[in-house]
């Protein structure tokens, strides 16, 4: 086939109808948002946990910290683990605990400030037990200040 065959096809591509790619094209943008509201019948069930650090506020240094999770009720929530990790203040090491019955972790954390900051922050992220648990949304931080 010569190039001036190809440059007047008037076809789609690489030889198919333009009715089927528009088809194809339908057909898939219908798949996307059936896709999407399928997964989204899931979040309906779903229960978001929240985490609740005490003390919110601490120096650098060597701190226990007792974190609660609730569900939005203000309900307890027990075998959660709660994961403290770096945030805009350094930890050595991430730590994680598993909440008790009463829905309390006490993870020990020992966070460091970098040269000129004068204060930072600790993340904590929870892994729901099992069930419609979810932690989609952010938690509360941990505010580390320079003594």
């Amino acid at each position: 086939m010569s190039v001036r065959k190809l440059w007047r096809d008037d076809r789609a591509i690489e030889g198919l109808p333009i009715r089927l790619v528009i088809a194809l094209v339908v057909g898939v943008a219908c798949l996307a948002v059936m896709m999407n509201v399928l997964a989204g019948l899931d979040t309906f069930e779903s229960t978001e946990l929240d985490a609740h650090p005490e003390p919110e506020i601490i120096e650098e240094g060597p701190t226990d910290v007792s974190v609660t999770v609730t569900d939005p009720d203000g309900g307890t929530i027990s075998n959660a683990t709660v994961i403290a990790q770096s945030g805009t203040a350094q930890l050595a090491e991430m730590t994680y605990a598993e909440t008790d019955e009463n829905g309390v972790a006490t993870l020990p954390v020992e966070p460091e400030l970098r040269e000129n900051q004068n204060e930072g922050t600790v993340e904590l992220d929870i892994r729901p037990p099992e069930g419609d648990f979810v932690d989609d949304q952010e938690n509360t931080d941990i505010l580390v200040i320079d003594p």
